[in-house]
């Protein structure tokens, strides 16, 4: 995707073609920063505080985390402590302990002095095909756009509400989520977005509005409660979202107020798609709301908000009393049986086993 008319991805290799260059996605939208990773402890600090954050992108900074690791000592004792200090970063995102189980698996059979190398390739190769399943991704979901529009009978754009972030800064390029919205974009069919602000760290009004102001596509950013009210008023066409980790049954883990979302949906008959790469999809869970790890962030995140001024200057500010304690549930789980479809890079299937393992045989 282009930023005042450049090509990025959301991460890269540095020109010393030892360190890793990422978009900080905590100075977003006030500040565009690139911010340079050059050593396993800068990844796991990218990836524990959100400089980087969304399924698919966390996996490829672990990946990348795993190389600036690998600099420090290629052993096999090295190499177990590099995946420790990755996997614990986020707890929720299952594409972390994937990409770093993929590293192993490839590094591992490898003489000590050809690992570091190796890793640099591969690290490239898993951003490569991350680009490469989105854009597939875009291209399987922009069906569900079109059949939206000839509904319509062509007339107005189509509206889509979604949640958080899945665009272009969740993967390393395209998005989850938003890749429909882009290809629908790139061949004329109008399409509007009703962007959730996503509290607490409003990933929604923050990122998602960003993205879609920078490639010219109409918007309006809403607050959270606002969806339910707007599929009401026959205001949605459809609801596309991402996901950070999906059950092999179909159960999705996504931002915090998903499930809500979903509800809504159902009640209205919107269609609730979620968009993801199987990489994202954990086999090895059946029940999501029972198995699914979900992550409790810091307090502060809820009670403190930062932001423009008048001034232009950012600051900090705490909206509740000074005494006041909160919690921060970052994920929730939405059943499979609230999901109209899952889009993949194989195609669209029911959010089901049956529907996972035909997309996937191999994994199933």
């Amino acid at each position: 995707m282009k930023v005042n008319g450049k090509p990025y991805r959301s991460i890269w290799l540095a020109p010393d073609g030892e360190r890793v260059e990422i978009i900080d996605q905590t100075r977003l939208p006030h500040e565009f920063h690139v911010a340079v990773l050059a050593t396993l402890d800068d990844a796991a600090r990218a990836i524990r505080d959100m400089q980087v954050r969304g399924a698919p992108l966390i996996g490829a900074t672990a990946a990348y985390g795993v190389c600036l690791g690998l600099r420090d000592g290629a052993a096999d004792r090295d190499m177990e402590r590099i995946g420790a200090v990755l996997t614990a970063c986020r707890p929720t995102a299952v594409n972390l302990r994937w990409a770093v189980e993929r590293m192993r698996s490839v590094l591992l059979p490898l003489p000590e002095e050809e690992r570091l190398a190796a890793a640099y390739r591969e690290a490239a190769a898993i951003c490569d095909e991350d680009v490469a399943v989105n854009e597939a991704i875009g291209n399987h979901g922009l069906q569900l756009i079109e059949e939206a529009w000839k509904r319509k009978g062509r007339q107005g754009p189509v509206r889509i509400l979604t949640h958080c972030n899945a665009g272009w800064l969740a993967t390393v390029d395209w998005g989850t989520a938003l890749a429909p919205v882009y290809k629908a974009h790139e061949k004329g069919i109008p399409v509007f977005v009703w962007v959730d602000e996503t509290r607490p760290r409003s990933q929604g009004a923050g990122l998602t509005a960003w993205e879609l102001q920078a490639q010219g596509i109409e918007h309006r950013l809403i607050v959270d409660n606002a969806g339910g009210h707007l599929m009401q008023r026959g205001l949605v066409d459809l609801c596309i979202v991402g996901t950070d980790r999906t059950t092999a049954t179909g159960d999705v883990c996504n931002k915090i107020g998903t499930y809500l979302k979903a509800l809504a949906a159902r009640d209205n008959g919107v269609p609730f798609y979620v968009a993801l790469p199987g990489s994202t999809i954990d086999w090895r869970l059946h029940d999501g709301i029972r198995e699914i790890p979900i992550e409790e962030r810091g307090q502060e995140e809820v009670l403190l908000v930062r932001g423009k001024t008048e001034s232009g200057a950012l600051e900090t500010v705490r909206i509740a009393p000074d005494a006041t304690p909160a919690a921060n549930p970052a994920f929730d789980v939405t059943p499979a049986l609230l999901v109209d479809g899952l889009i993949t890079e194989r195609g669209i299937c029911p959010a089901s086993r049956e529907g996972l393992a035909r997309l996937y045989p191999e994994m199933a």
